[in-house]
């Protein structure tokens, strides 16, 4: 994607979806929060809406070229791992700090987001020895991820074990959802659609399951607690956003085509985006 293409799509999509949703599910008023649906702190309007986004981008953009093709293993590790354990840490400030307060219902969602967290880095990395044969550090970090994401809605709303369950499901069902890009034939080159929009997904829903007035009186009850219901606000608030954001963004991308261009050239390519887009080299081989 060229930067031109970036910027003006990202000032785009943040203005024409991510508001509009974010009002939808938080605003006073607004669609999905009238509805009853519970987000504590992005589920729908961060991660499923970025997702299906992502799988705009991806098909508009197309494969890279070599897809499937050439090996295209991760740059470095050690910063995928540094990043992780970043994101890892600054992820109580989204959760935690969605409570608005320094409160027990904060220190809620914090040990509810470390909890799945954990739970998620073990499922994946136990999943993947299991079906692959060796686990690995990749799929730990990813595994982490994942279990962040999925445990984003939920943390204001549901206990200690509940947050384990959730990670662990979405550690298992996100290493699934990662797998099978390929039998798709999508590049998703960060894993935005199986950890993202899938996390996001099986968190949004795992709300309406695991949902209790016990830990958050301004929440509900899910199914779990005898409220079946809130299952069905949450899957019809994870299909609004993840509809709203693929036809929007596919939308907004065919727009930035026209006005801009949304692909670099074939030699641009070729020479890698940070020489041609940035004229940056991340290694200096000669003097």
């Amino acid at each position: 994607m060229s930067f031109k293409g970036f910027l003006l799509f990202s000032i785009l999509w943040t203005t024409l979806i991510y508001d509009p949703l974010a009002h939808w599910v938080w605003g006073v008023g607004g669609r999905i929060h009238v509805l009853g649906a519970l987000d504590f702190a992005g589920g729908t309007v961060v991660h499923i809406s970025s997702g299906a986004a992502a799988l705009a981008g991806a098909l508009s953009l197309e494969k890279r070229q070599g897809y499937l093709r050439e090996p295209m293993p991760p740059h470095n590790l050690t910063l995928t791992i540094t990043g992780a354990g970043l994101l890892w840490v600054g992820w109580f400030g989204f959760n935690a700090g969605s409570a608005l307060a320094a409160s027990s219902l904060a220190i809620s969602a914090f040990v509810a987001t470390h909890l799945g967290a954990a739970a998620a880095t073990l499922g994946w990395v136990f999943a993947e020895w299991y079906v692959a044969g060796k686990p690995t550090t990749l799929g730990a970090a990813s595994g982490a991820v994942a279990g962040l994401v999925a445990i984003t809605p939920a943390a204001g709303f549901v206990g200690p074990i509940s947050a384990i369950v959730i990670g662990a499901a979405a550690g298992v069902a996100c290493f699934a959802a990662v797998r099978m890009k390929a039998r798709f034939g999508y590049d998703d080159a960060l894993d935005v659609v199986g950890v993202h929009m899938v996390g996001g997904t099986l968190g949004a829903l795992l709300t309406g399951v695991f949902a209790s007035v016990a830990i958050n009186s301004a929440g509900a009850d899910g199914l779990f607690f005898g409220n079946p219901g809130q299952l069905l606000m949450q899957a019809v608030a994870v299909l609004a956003s993840f509809a709203f954001s693929l036809v929007g963004s596919t939308i907004l991308l065919k727009l930035t085509e026209v006005l801009v261009g949304i692909r670099v050239s074939t030699e641009g390519e070729q020479a890698g985006l940070d020489l041609s887009e940035h004229e940056k080299s991340a290694y200096a081989f000669e003097a």
